[in-house]
């Protein structure tokens, strides 16, 4: 196992999580350790075994932009990424201040609008964005919570800070390759978890139908819970049908259920059923033909009646995208301070608004240290990371920014930490991000201890979506 480690080279101005000046991290090293005591252990043939299991069990994602054909084997890494017990629970503080601080928010941005009148965030910021659903003013939600699954994506900074890159409060994926990720590790390294003492991510199915089934805001003792899908052409269709399974309920598409007298049903073999509680993984536009896109054909006709009138609980709440609109990041330590009284635990990356002259002559005066982002896009799409361009793609993204500056925002290149990867046969730092799950339901915020690592597979880079090339590994949180 020493000759394994010793070719280990990090990254210079790069926090690495496994070597701090020459020597192994605690963490990994008890890692390490407890495979070393096998003798016949051979990662060339655990990779080939979790490629193979990942092939026959279908766990895939999709690509639209690629030509080759949409869906692919989700790239998965054996070396499992470690985060102390103090780290976790730093982070789980964060994330539940910034939770408790965004739903407040939607709450009161369509209700009182105290934020906009006290003048800590432009109105005109809100308005013209995507985000903001006018149809979802002065409704009330179940519990008055919007925010009931969120994944909130952390980066590690050269000094070991945490930063929170981005929120996603609208339809967040990736849970059930946290899931996937944890059943492979059982099965290629057998007995290795219950010895290190890793907390243990099998719970997160539970607490989510737990909270499902407490928004019914009828006194029954069963009601009737499905999870909206668009289809087997979505990009996280293998996400709903493991979720649907884990849970046991019906995974359903917007033409297996109606709309009548402003009560949703769903079509069975016997007849109608009425529905209480829908987890959708439809996008706000595609929702509700009668009231958004008129074309949608992934939707129901009336859902959203049925919800303002209260017949139908729906996770997420509509409208959650005015939150995680990356022009309303900057804001959200303001929304902390003015709603809780507290300082941000977890920092933010600066981030500059490209319809402010000031801040685009700055961008683009040090384009090479800037990643610019599309602000209502995602997966990794869309956006110009700076020292990668050449002078081309930077003219040619400059002006698709003066077209439309409002959708743009920029922040600074952050380096990514590096966590060990076993690729072509050796250990190679490889950078990372982080997304714990978080849920919020009448009880309180629940978060499970890990989350997804999505990993840089290419040397050099700092993208980590699955779409541009990432893959994925393990997380384990030691108790």
């Amino acid at each position: 196992m020493g000759d394994f480690l010793t070719g280990y080279a990090t990254h210079p101005n790069v926090w690495d999580e496994m070597h701090s000046q020459g020597d192994i991290r605690a963490q990994y090293k008890l890692f390490f350790d407890s495979l070393s005591q096998d003798a016949s252990i051979d990662f060339s043939r655990k990779d080939e075994l979790a490629k193979k299991l990942f092939m026959s069990q279908g766990i895939t994602f999709t690509v639209y932009s690629d030509g080759e054909g949409i869906e692919k084997i989700f790239p998965f890494d054996i070396i499992p990424r470690i985060i102390t017990s103090q780290d976790w629970a730093h982070i789980e503080l964060g994330i539940k201040q910034r939770i408790k601080a965004l739903n407040i928010f939607l709450r009161d941005i369509y209700h009182d609008q105290f934020i906009l009148k006290d003048g800590v965030i432009p109105a005109s910021l809100i308005y013209s964005g995507g985000g903001f659903l006018r149809e979802m003013v002065n409704v009330d939600v179940p519990f008055d919570i919007y925010t009931h699954i969120s994944g909130i994506d952390l980066i590690r900074d050269s000094d070991g800070s945490f930063y929170v890159l981005e929120d996603n409060l609208r339809t967040p994926s990736g849970v059930s390759y946290m899931l996937e990720n944890r059943s492979m590790t059982y099965r290629i390294f057998p007995g290795l978890l219950p010895k290190s003492n890793v907390r243990s991510v099998k719970d997160y199915p539970d607490l989510l139908l737990k909270n499902l089934l407490a928004l019914s805001n009828l006194q029954k003792s069963n009601p009737t819970v499905v999870l909206l899908t668009p289809g087997i052409f979505n990009s996280a269709y293998f996400e709903h049908t493991t979720l649907a399974r884990l849970m046991g309920i019906d995974l359903v598409e917007g033409r297996d259920l109606v709309v009548d007298n402003a009560i949703v049903y769903m079509k069975t073999t016997a007849g109608l059923k009425k529905v209480d509680v829908i987890y959708r993984r439809v996008d706000d536009d595609f929702l509700d033909p009668l009231v958004f896109n008129p074309d949608s054909i992934l939707g129901v006709s009336g859902i959203y009646y049925a919800y303002r009138k209260g017949n139908v609980a729906i996770v997420n709440a509509p409208g959650n995208g005015v939150a995680d609109d990356k022009s309303v990041y900057p804001f959200v330590p303001h929304m902390i301070r003015y709603y809780l009284n507290e300082e941000p635990i977890l920092k933010t990356v600066p981030t500059f608004a490209m319809d402010e002259p000031d801040h685009f002559k700055h961008v683009f005066s040090n384009v090479e240290k800037m990643v610019i982002k599309k602000t209502n896009e995602s997966g990794g799409y869309g956006m110009l990371m700076g020292h990668a361009a050449n002078g081309l793609q930077i003219e040619e993204y400059r002006k698709e920014v003066e077209r439309n500056p409002r959708q743009f925002i920029a922040q600074p290149i952050i380096s990514l930490s590096s966590v060990p990867c076993f690729i072509n046969g050796k250990l190679q730092p490889r950078r990372v991000d982080l997304r714990p799950f978080a849920l919020n339901g009448p009880a309180g915020i629940e978060i499970v201890p890990g989350g997804l690592t999505r990993v840089a597979l290419r040397e050099g880079s700092l993208v980590v979506n699955s779409s541009q090339g990432g893959g994925s590994k393990d997380t384990w949180v030691l108790s």
